[in-house]
């Protein structure tokens, strides 16, 4: 018998791609990583799986902030496009708080649903990496390229 999911599982398009690869390798990891959790939380209803996923997502997004904060610092992104850069990192800190919530929830042994997490989680990323983060990437390739930053090759 075959489920109708609340939510599109998540899979890597060409679109996703920003053309700055170590933006690009973190949204591929990203990606890959909820697609197994999808399909491991799909087949598995015990909470601590879920803690788990949501745990190892939330570290990773972390880092994966920092690193896309650190191109708007160096290239000056909030100078050029203040409301763009505050929105951006405005969604890091969302997702953030929201899983922190979710973890918080299981902790305290109160019922989550799989479904709605793994809903949230894959339109999250989707369109985050679909949305600002595609605004973002041209602006860093652009600026890259005008202060002549090989740094910042296109993929």
């Amino acid at each position: 018998m075959t489920v109708a999911l609340p939510f599109e599982p998540i899979e890597w398009s060409d679109a996703m791609a920003t053309g700055v690869p170590e933006i690009d390798k973190q949204h591929r990891y990203l990606v890959d990583t909820l697609r197994r959790a999808n399909w491991r939380l799909l087949g598995e209803h015990e909470g601590a799986l879920l803690s788990e996923v949501a745990h190892d997502l939330l570290n990773y997004a972390i880092m994966h902030f920092a690193t896309e904060e650190e191109f708007m610092r160096r290239y000056a992104y909030e100078a050029a496009s203040p409301h763009l850069a505050q929105a951006h990192v405005a969604q890091h800190r969302d997702f953030s708080r929201k899983v922190v919530a979710i973890l918080d929830q299981l902790r305290e042994g109160r019922p989550v649903s799989r479904m709605e997490v793994l809903k949230f989680l894959n339109e999250w990323l989707r369109d985050h990496v679909l949305g600002v983060d595609q605004l973002l990437a041209r602006f860093v390739r652009e600026a890259a390229e005008a202060a002549n930053d090989d740094g910042v090759a296109q993929g």
